[in-house]
């Protein structure tokens, strides 16, 4: 696994360096903005926050017999306040996305990724212990790809193209991808391609988590 710190010019988009000789580009794509507010920067959760909370200042007001222009007023001051906020995680969400790009070879997973300093990482499938695939009832989807224990990124360095709650063991991961199945399955393809003579099992999505996962946890992987 390879980082590339900021650069300042790319070969192709999202690649630093031109290909070598033999590898080529699969698939090319970047979150999706509105999926990217809702699952990393969890706009629709903040948003519900904010109505339940003007909801309890009306009634608070009406309770005390406020007349409802002065309402209206408090109403509209509050609401203007909020907005603000996601306003500001709705802007943080398009930075980052229209900031990043992942890129999928037959040899490797690349994430150009940041919003101030940009980072690209290079994942070579032979490298990849594992891999998650998280699915959307839209279709949009986040794929997190597990890397060996010797090989180690930075939690922030990756936000908010991580796995939630993996901070030990940071994973990175392709977030909001649209039509993440079809992306799964080419990483999945070319990652057995990869490993032909590790010989492992896949497990298959199930109907209860929509995700899929591959090798399992107590599977070991040829390097």
């Amino acid at each position: 696994m390879k980082a590339i710190h900021e650069h300042e010019w790319e070969a192709a988009p999202g690649l630093p360096e031109a290909l070598p000789p033999g590898e080529t580009l699969l698939w090319q794509g970047r979150p999706d903005v509105w999926r990217l507010a809702i699952d990393a920067f969890h706009v629709r959760k903040i948003a519900l926050y904010f109505v339940v909370l003007l909801a309890w200042q009306q009634l608070s007001l009406m309770s005390d017999g406020l007349p409802w222009a002065d309402r209206l007023l408090v109403l509209l001051q509050s609401f203007t306040l909020a907005l603000i906020p996601l306003c500001l995680l709705g802007m943080a969400a398009w930075w980052a996305a229209s900031t990043t790009l992942y890129s999928v070879t037959d040899k490797r997973v690349i994430m150009r990724i940041g919003i101030v300093l940009s980072l690209t990482l290079n994942l070579p499938f032979r490298r990849l212990r594992a891999a998650d695939l998280k699915l959307s009832q839209d279709g949009h989807g986040d794929i997190a790809l597990a890397l060996p224990d010797t090989d180690r990124i930075g939690w922030f360095h990756l936000w908010p193209h991580q796995r939630a709650w993996h901070v030990r063991h940071p994973q990175p991961t392709l977030r909001a991808v649209p039509r993440a199945q079809e992306v799964g399955d080419l990483i999945r393809k070319h990652w057995q391609l990869a490993h032909a003579d590790a010989h492992l099992r896949l497990r298959e999505p199930t109907a209860q988590t929509g995700s899929t996962t591959w090798p399992g946890d107590h599977e070991q992987v040829v390097a």
